[in-house]
């Protein structure tokens, strides 16, 4: 799986101060020198642009407890809840799956690739992904949900995934990848129609997973030859 694509957080739009800017440049410095002790003094720090860079350095050293993972998801800032999620990929006794109702849907999205990236699930988390694949309002956390379920391969998951391949195109693109570890007539047809579908990306991935072409070409290539 690719990383969450993410939205706008709620911190994207203040201005940034000089200060701000040093503490935050310190803080990333302190993952690349290994330096443990000024990474986690700036867990604290009143920015939550900071406290997000602080986190991923004490990440990239291998030094993040789970206690302070944890406490990064509860964050009130969506930008530092978001890099608690990635980094709470290799902390798998820190739980997720309240992230998936999370107020912010970049959150949510970051939370859903994360489980994905895990592999093996926790209780629940199959039925939860499957749940937001089908729910959300927001794009992007539909696909990202069918992504995890694709990348955990559980056939708790299939059907949502079926579903998704009536999705929009860009989650019909996603769904029939996620199709790959999955075996059977539903699938099959699944993957037969998305031969037919309108957007040619969503055919041609299921030309890939049929090891077949069909002679379709791309809108561009298209109208080159035009």
């Amino acid at each position: 799986m690719t990383g969450p694509t993410g939205g706008k957080d709620e911190a994207g739009d203040e201005a940034v101060s000089p200060a701000e800017i040093r503490r935050r440049r310190e803080a990333a410095l302190a993952g690349h020198l290994g330096d443990e002790a000024a990474a986690r003094c700036f867990l604290a720090d009143p920015s939550p642009r900071v406290r997000a860079t602080a986190l991923w350095a004490l990440w990239r050293q291998g030094r993040a407890h789970d206690g302070e993972v944890a406490a990064m998801l509860a964050d009130p800032a969506p930008v530092v809840r978001r890099r608690a999620c990635e980094v709470a990929v290799s902390h798998p006794g820190v739980d997720l799956l309240s992230l998936l109702d999370d107020h912010q849907s970049s959150v949510v999205e970051a939370a859903a690739w994360a489980l994905g990236e895990r592999g093996a699930p926790e209780a629940g988390t199959v039925a939860a992904l499957a749940r937001l694949a089908g729910d959300h309002d927001d794009a992007l956390c539909r696909e990202a949900a069918v992504a995890a379920l694709g990348a955990i391969g559980h056939e708790r998951g299939l059907r949502a995934i079926l579903n998704a391949t009536g999705d929009k195109p860009t989650i019909r693109r996603r769904a029939v990848i996620a199709l790959a570890p999955f075996e059977g007539d539903e699938v099959d047809a699944a993957l037969q129609r998305a031969l037919d579908d309108r957007d040619w990306q969503v055919r041609q991935a299921a030309e890939d997973l049929l090891g077949q072409s069909v002679g379709r070409e791309s809108p561009d290539a298209l109208g080159k030859r035009g």
